[in-house]
Formats: structure tokens, sequence, C-alpha cells
């Protein structure tokens, strides 16, 4: 457990750190792979995410796509009713009783 924790840690650190390099100065192409190197030992999200970056340093063309969604009607409605639901109780609140 205490190995976990100290991988997440650090794996962590490194990860973001690298994350945060990528508008600051340094080298964000290094300590990102690192950090996801580090945490892939413990975690099997981390080793999916190294795989695929490997394979696209190796291979830029041939990225993985996903297949793209289609925008049904009912989905635009789902969306437009979800959205007038959340206006509709931060402009106008329940009143309470009692």
């Amino acid at each position: 457990m205490i190995k976990r924790l100290i991988i997440m840690v650090t794996g962590g650190t490194v990860l973001l750190v690298g994350i945060a390099m990528i508008v600051l100065p340094g080298p964000a192409f290094l300590l990102i792979p690192a950090g996801l190197a580090i945490l892939a030992v413990e975690f099997a999200w981390a080793r999916r995410l190294l795989r695929s970056a490997k394979a696209v340093l190796r291979n830029p063309k041939a990225t993985p796509t996903r297949p793209k969604k289609k925008m049904t009607l009912k989905s635009i409605r789902r969306s437009l009713r979800f959205l007038y639901r959340q206006l509709r109780h931060a402009v106008w609140p329940k009143k309470k009783t009692g």
C-alpha cells in the first residue's frame, strides 16, 4: 500500500510538472512519458496511455481515430431539456415552505 502511494505521488508529480511545461519553458516531451512510465508500474490506465503514445511516436500517420457519434434529434432534445432545467433552477429557485 505504501509502495503504491509513493509511486502515485512521484509519478503524478512528474506528470503534472510535464503537463505544466507544455505552456512553461521546459522539456515537457520528456517528463510526460516519464511520469506515465512511473505510474504504469501500478496503474493500467497509465500503461494504456503510454502504449498508445509509443504507437503514435512510432507511426504518427496511424493514430487511432474514434468513430464520430451521430447527433440525433433525441440527444439534442435531451441536452436542451437539461440546460432548461438547470437555468430554471438557477434563475427561479423553488420557494421553501414551512
